[in-house]
């Protein structure tokens, strides 16, 4: 019987907080990744963070609260790496620093409050990298409930950058004119030279749109497919995307917002299909983490230092 690699990520994003437990098998085509579930929380941070300025202590305890559980979860699970990673929401709230350091003094959990460019450089970190050829041309669009993060990669370079264009911003009208018409200019100025332009999307709204679409292989999905599900979304009420349509509550008010961002990224990129692999920032988080376990094994390994044990869900790692 084979034996993975485990690993645990937790993933505090403005619309929802996410447990991965994942599992790496080594392959003769590279390391083969699987997920043994990913559980999801909708807690909606960013309701609070954008439009307060601040997490109210509801939203805080019940951030607590799932983190305590999620812990449990990966003390059971037994990972060689655990890392706790949090986004906007917490990143741009006026006590997003306090609740840290409270969760942490309750909990043990370090979490990571990173910043837009270290979020995007963690979603790339979700495909093989060092097999795309100089001459590959790829755009990397993540959509969140505060940010898009967009990642270009081209002449065997990367190319990063962070919006603050997100679902629940655009939902609170939250978002101004100019911030559109600057992700507008950084993706025509940095595509405008590139043909050929693969992409691939990320992030729960639009797994979601693949598959109202029904798109044959599951994966990939045109313009004008996702223009269709957004005419067909458009007519059904909130209740109704619910009730008829099969949408979470938390995801039947923001998938139209979300329809809007990756709709006007693939038309500013001249974007003609997207590919969605269904990955996100946790994914990523255990790539990183994974690449570091090898790593650190290679080098104890040549140093003749014992291998260490397993961490404790308490011992964060930092990214």
């Amino acid at each position: 019987m084979i034996k993975g690699r485990r690993f645990a990520a937790i993933d505090i994003g403005s619309n929802a907080v996410r447990l991965l437990l994942s599992e790496v098998f080594e392959t003769d085509n590279g390391p083969y990744f699987r997920k043994i579930s990913l559980i999801r929380m909708p807690i909606r941070l960013g309701e609070d963070a954008f439009i307060l300025g601040k997490i109210s202590k509801d939203k805080a305890d019940r951030l607590l609260n799932t983190i305590l559980g999620f812990k449990a979860l990966v003390a059971a699970y037994r990972p060689l790496g655990f890392r706790a990673c949090a986004t906007s929401a917490m990143r741009e709230s006026g006590n997003g620093e306090k609740i840290r350091k409270h969760i942490l003094a309750q909990t043990g959990v370090d979490i990571q409050i990173i910043d837009g460019k270290e979020e995007a450089r963690t979603i790339f970190a979700n495909n093989p990298w060092s097999r795309l050829s100089d001459d590959s041309v790829w755009l990397f669009v993540d959509v969140g409930g505060g940010s898009t993060e967009i990642t270009i990669f081209s002449n065997g370079k990367t190319v990063s950058r962070s919006f603050g264009i997100g679902t629940i911003r655009l939902l609170e009208d939250l978002v101004h004119r100019s911030q559109w018409k600057d992700m507008k200019s950084w993706i025509r100025d940095h595509t405008r030279h590139l043909s050929g332009i693969d992409a691939v999307g990320s992030g729960g709204n639009i797994n979601k749109i693949i598959k109202m679409a029904k798109c044959t292989d599951g994966r990939t999905i045109t313009y004008g497919k996702i223009k269709k599900v957004r005419d067909h979304v458009k007519f059904f009420s909130y209740d109704e995307r619910i009730t008829k349509l099969g949408l979470k509550p938390d995801r039947a008010d923001v998938i139209m917002p979300a329809l809007k961002i990756y709709m006007s990224v693939m038309k500013w990129g001249g974007i003609q299909s997207i590919a969605v692999p269904q990955i996100g920032l946790a994914d990523g988080m255990v790539r990183i983490m994974y690449r570091e376990h090898i790593h650190s094994r290679k080098k104890q390994k040549s140093d003749g230092t014992k291998i260490q044990s397993t961490p404790s869900p308490g011992k964060t790692d930092k990214p």
